[in-house]
């Protein structure tokens, strides 16, 4: 998994994005707070969050990259719940999908594209640390388009301990060339801020086309100060690894949802304290 700068990921946010957030917040609304250092993470666990169970309506826009770096101008689909710096995500049938994906910038109501080739939607709650995020996902096709031609790592990835582009785990479920990994995300990099550091081994599986897979993914903070990362796909333990060097990743963080040239849906998406 890579994010090609300009190609694969999104930018720093705007100012009119940071204005946006700072007045949600001071409105109460559930966004990411100013993390303690590390060395206190590991002395004391942070306060047990509520469950996250977003729902998602039967049909229309539910938000998409304009909303993310245009939150002043008229029409723009804000979602208190979730964030997306590229892409576009619509309600299905109470399932998210990503619309067909092109590379088409999307304008307020992403009714001239979705750019959705490149998705990337992550929780505005920052609050999970021990967390166990289980789904169901629908991988309809992969694609490419003139801007994302066909890579092995295109698929379906979940985030978690998600604190911005730069700082994440990322687990890939469903990838082009059917591999299975568990990879860090820290700054500084060159992809989008970071540099991806794979954790453990790799493991192969097959992900079914035009079917509902159960998929469950943890991250658990152990006593040594480590970080214990596992997979289950249709109900089968796929990656079970060890991060040693966990760094700021250590800290509580947002759950997302990533999809790289992937016609796909998920749903009954819930993140419960481990």
């Amino acid at each position: 998994m890579t994010d090609s700068p300009g190609l694969r990921g999104p930018s720093a946010p705007s100012t009119s994005r940071r204005a946006w957030l700072r007045g949600a917040l001071l409105g109460g609304a559930a966004l990411a707070v100013a993390a303690p250092p590390v060395g206190a993470a590991l002395m004391r666990r942070a306060a047990v969050p509520a469950p996250f169970r977003p729902t998602f309506p039967n049909s229309g826009l539910v938000t998409n990259e304009y909303a993310h770096w245009n939150p002043t101008k008229p029409g723009a689909k804000l979602s208190t719940v979730w964030d997306m710096t590229s892409g576009s995500v619509f309600g299905l049938n109470g399932a998210a999908w990503s619309g067909v994906p092109d590379s088409i910038s999307p304008n307020a109501g992403s009714t001239n594209g979705n750019n959705s080739c490149v998705f990337r939607l992550a929780s505005q709650r920052h609050d999970f640390q021990n967390t166990v995020v289980t789904l169901q996902m629908w991988l309809s096709a992969l694609v490419s388009t003139p801007r994302t031609p066909a890579l092995n790592w295109d698929g379906l990835h979940i985030w978690l301990r998600y604190h911005d582009e730069t700082e994440l785990y990322a687990v890939s479920v469903a990838r082009r060339d059917g591999v299975c990994v568990i990879k860090r995300k820290n700054p500084p990099g060159n992809e989008n801020g970071g540099t991806y550091y794979q954790i453990g081994s790799t493991a192969r599986n097959t992900f079914p086309r035009n079917t509902w897979v159960n998929v469950r993914t943890s991250a658990t903070t152990l006593s040594n100060g480590t970080v214990r990362l596992t997979l289950d796909v249709g109900g089968r333990r796929v990656l079970d690894v060890v991060d040693s060097t966990p760094r700021n990743l250590l800290l509580a963080g947002g759950v997302g949802v990533r999809g790289d040239n992937a016609n796909f849906q998920f749903r009954n998406l819930v993140a419960v304290a481990s």
